[in-house]
């Protein structure tokens, strides 16, 4: 696996379970190294889109990640390929050590009972991890008795250590207090320096402070798509939010609920 980062390209994706395109012909490009966030109303597609660049449903069109078509290819296959992603309840062993967790998802090659036993050494790749997700000290810790933040840290650190290039991150600050938001949104914006992420998400205030482009989705289709202030001052996001065209002089954000 290379160490550029390599973008994602989606073309005419469409999913559809039984006669309703839930994904309905989306094509988006995320640059090397974006943070792009993708978001709107209930029922957009947003998650639905993520399962079919990670394989858990069928779709048609194409999904590149890099020089590599993703559709077609089983999950565990798309997932070697640098791609992984996250769900709204971290899954985490809350019965492991944060340690140990880090080293089940790095694997190195040790068998179970050997990877479960306490080491002497730390292995470089976990250790830059446990560093960047900022739980060093308490690697000993085990994950249950982690804070709600913590644990969705140290989720996206197992995701580190498998060297994922591609995150997908499902609404990675649901539930979080505003301190592990802020600390979340610094956490994103280290981790895309040499990675492409893309985030699912409904708080706005946490989209207008990190996102560093925007995608719209409405019905399964594209809405719009640009910078935030670009798609905060698009007309037809500011219908699908405010239910109505904003009126001349109206200078009201389409974003300024938090519900995406």
């Amino acid at each position: 696996m290379t160490d550029e980062p390599a973008g994602l390209q989606i073309r005419d994706l469409r999913v559809v379970f039984d006669g309703f395109a839930a994904v309905d012909g989306v094509s988006l490009d995320v640059r090397p190294g974006d943070l792009r966030f993708l978001i709107g109303p209930n029922g957009a597609g947003k998650t639905t889109l993520v399962d079919a660049v990670t394989g858990l449903v069928k779709a048609t069109g194409s999904v590149r990640f890099g020089d590599r078509e993703l559709l077609g290819r089983p999950v565990h296959r798309i997932a070697r390929l640098g791609v992984g992603r996250t769900f709204q309840t971290a899954t985490v062993f809350e019965e492991l050590t944060v340690l140990q967790n880090l080293d089940i998802a790095a694997g190195a090659g040790r068998g179970r009972l050997t990877m479960l036993r306490r080491r002497r050494g730390v292995p470089p790749e976990v250790a830059e991890a446990l560093e960047t997700i900022g739980l060093t000290a308490r690697r000993d810790h085990l994950a249950g008795t982690l804070a709600h933040g913590q644990k969705q840290w140290l989720e996206i650190g197992m995701l580190l250590v498998q060297d994922v290039r591609l995150l997908l991150l499902d609404e990675p600050v649901a539930g979080m207090s505003q301190d592990e938001r802020d600390a979340t949104g610094e956490l994103l914006g280290v981790v895309a320096r040499d990675r492409t992420v893309v985030v699912i998400e409904h708080d706005m205030d946490f989209l207008r402070r990190f996102a560093r482009t925007v995608t719209v989705l409405h019905v399964g289709r594209v809405l719009s798509e640009g910078t935030v202030a670009e798609v905060q001052a698009d007309p037809r996001v500011q219908e699908v939010y405010l239910g109505h065209a904003p009126e001349a002089g109206d200078t009201t954000s389409a974003t300024a609920g938090r519900e995406a």
